[in-house]
């Protein structure tokens, strides 16, 4: 599939489902969740959706609920009449780089105060 439809889908389903985790679902550590980018194949099968959530102490809860909520929000972008014939598998993960480019801004810190 093209390139260009490809990453047009994904920023629609990254609009998309934020607005549902924001909205429509219930819990409230839920609420808190950003979703920072989404992986799609091409052939729009499967997309692995980044999530970051001001509760570092319950990510690995936040992943299992939104994993367990899939379901649910496929439904929902269903109902939005999304513009692709079948919903992708959704896979939600834990976005780990913001948290390795403030390791990499606190490691630049410290060389630049040891000098």
């Amino acid at each position: 599939m093209n390139a260009i439809r490809v990453k047009r889908i994904a920023s629609s389903l990254q609009r998309e489902i934020s607005d549902i985790i924001a909205n429509e679902i219930r819990d409230e550590d839920l609420k808190m969740v950003t979703v920072t980018h989404i992986k799609l194949a091409s052939d729009l099968g499967y997309a692995k959706i980044y999530v970051t959530t001001v509760f570092d102490e319950k990510k690995e809860k936040v992943i299992e609920d939104l994993n367990n909520a899939k379901g649910f929000i496929k439904g929902e972008l269903a109902r939005r009449k999304f513009e692709i014939r079948t919903m992708p598998d959704l896979e939600f993960v834990y976005d780990e780089s913001l948290a390795y480019a403030d390791n990499i801004e606190k490691i630049i810190k410290k060389l630049n105060t040891d000098k």
